[in-house]
């Protein structure tokens, strides 16, 4: 299974709806929460190509996006193939 990560601010809806579905699949992930860390933020920011609002998420080496790109990446039936890698 690839490594997924999850950047994340406590009370973002997105946030809990995108590890919902990832908790659904079995699938662990680290969360690095950036809320009130500029560093944090920066370097999800860096990592996203630019992409500011959480949640950002990395499977592998992949970008998937936010909560809305994983949702349809799954609705593709392409989540699985890829945290398989």
């Amino acid at each position: 299974m690839q490594r997924v990560e999850i950047y994340t601010t406590p009370w973002c809806p997105y946030c809990i709806a995108a590890k919902r579905l990832l908790k659904s699949k079995g699938v662990a992930f680290d969360e690095i929460d950036v809320s009130g860390d500029p560093e944090k933020r920066q370097a999800m920011m860096a990592r996203a190509h630019g992409g500011y609002t959480v949640p950002q998420i990395f499977v592998g080496a992949a970008h998937v996006g936010g909560c809305d790109e994983l949702y349809a990446l799954d609705r593709r039936g392409g989540l699985d193939p890829l945290l398989q890698g």
